[in-house]
């Protein structure tokens, strides 16, 4: 496994312009990382992803938490990384590492949670055989997280998230995660070259320490909101997902089945709510007098979760 960043020698080419030459200079430069990581659960194949190597073991511990396998530390009896040296498994080649997952006697993986392909750097949900297979929903409902958030904390959260971005800051070529308190307190971030690897690590973390569920927390992801980063907000009990930039409509309606509150276009002093809005609270979205807030647009908002 090499690192998180690959050092390449590339050729920097700049136009001219504002009275200055052209030129072509010769120059390192820093590359994310992107190998695969096969998941085995007990001696079986489970996945193949693409991920940026570091905080695998989190990695396929969040993935089983959103493919809805485990539920808390104690389902898993085992969980180690393999690098095909010691661990006597066939088959590493040009998969690279494996971590390898034993479960607690009782848990098993459900037909619809193994992947037919490899899953990659781009895709969450890759490999499912049906539509029903993606839609799996909590056991509970996060109706009952009554966290309430404030605007002005949500807007200033895309910046602390990207201030943690160490290895963004070297590559610009990753997806981050970032998981916070109701007041706006950085719990983890992690990073990587697919969104939903990102945000497996941060649950799968928080699963390995016992934290599950994650309520009256928010889940801020540096790209879309997608369907599949919907459902594993959802399934760590996340009550909060944002996102800086737009969702899907099949995530704005899985949210609003869930009682997910979803918040995209969270930028500077703006954010876009398309779900459960009635944890925003209320004196930001009705406008009271006070110091200058964040715009929230409710156009054509309809929460799902929400009778009426």
């Amino acid at each position: 496994m090499s690192g998180r960043t690959v050092r390449r020698r590339v050729l920097r080419v700049t136009l001219p312009g504002d009275g200055r030459p052209g030129d072509s200079v010769p120059r390192a430069d820093f590359l994310a990382g992107e190998e695969p990581l096969g998941i085995r659960v007990d001696g079986a194949a489970l996945a193949l992803t693409m991920r940026t190597p570091g905080d695998d073991l989190e990695l396929a511990a969040g993935f089983l938490v959103s493919e809805a396998v485990v539920r808390s530390p104690a389902d898993i009896a085992e969980i180690r990384l393999c690098d095909g040296t010691a661990c006597g498994h066939a088959g590493h080649g040009e998969m690279g590492n494996i971590a390898d997952v034993r479960l607690a006697p009782g848990v098993a993986v459900t037909p619809g949670a193994r992947r037919s392909f490899l899953t990659t750097s781009a895709c969450g949900v890759c490999g499912k055989a049906s539509i029903e297979d993606v839609c799996v929903l909590p056991h509970g409902s996060l109706a009952a997280d009554q966290a309430r958030f404030a605007p002005e904390m949500l807007a200033a959260l895309p910046g602390r998230l990207r201030g943690a971005q160490r290895v963004f800051s070297r590559t610009g070529g990753l997806h981050a995660a970032g998981l916070f308190t109701a007041g706006g307190e950085l719990i983890a971030v992690r990073e990587d070259v697919g969104r939903h690897n990102a945000v497996d690590k941060v649950v799968g973390r928080a699963l390995l320490d016992g934290r599950l569920p994650l309520a009256g927390c928010v889940l801020l992801v540096s790209g879309r909101a997608s369907f599949e980063l919907v459902q594993k907000a959802v399934l760590a009990g996340i009550p909060l997902l944002a996102a800086v930039s737009a969702p899907s409509s099949l995530a704005v309606d899985l949210a609003g089945q869930a009682g997910l509150t979803l918040v995209g276009f969270l930028r500077g002093s703006s954010m876009n709510v398309y779900t459960g809005a009635r944890r925003l609270s209320a004196s930001a979205v009705s406008g009271d007098a006070g110091p200058p807030r964040p715009v929230i647009d409710l156009a054509g908002f309809h929460d799902a979760s929400q009778p009426g």
